[in-house]
């Protein structure tokens, strides 16, 4: 009989452990669904964006020819800075710590320091 109650413990337990393992996973899937989504609404607002830029370009380009190009390039120079700040006030990491986890916390030290330099 105690050896079947010892048995029954040791069953218990690691029925325990699954239920936080379980827990765990089912946290993970709902944050991975969550970045997921806003990955994707990221990545559509891009394309569109980058879809609209080309044909406004493509316009300009064959009219104008290939010597007004050049300034385009340096304008475009503060563009990562920008792209970074969006993406920090869309709740991704942009700091080296975390870069492209969602933040599920608030505000990040490491990422405000990182856009303040």
């Amino acid at each position: 009989m105690d050896e079947l109650e010892s048995h029954l413990g040791k069953v218990y337990d690691e029925f325990g452990d699954l239920k936080l393992k379980l827990k765990d996973l089912l946290e993970e899937n709902q944050r991975l669904r969550i970045e997921n989504q806003q990955l994707r609404k990221v990545l559509k607002r891009e394309t569109e964006s980058v879809a609209a830029t080309q044909e406004a370009a493509e316009e300009p380009a064959a009219v104008k020819g290939n010597d007004e190009q050049a300034p385009a390039a340096s304008a475009g120079v503060g563009e990562g800075y920008d792209n970074l700040a969006r993406l920090y006030h869309e709740g991704f990491h942009i700091c080296n710590v975390y870069y492209g986890h969602l933040r599920m916390e608030g505000d990040c030290l490491f990422c405000l320091s990182f856009l303040s330099k």
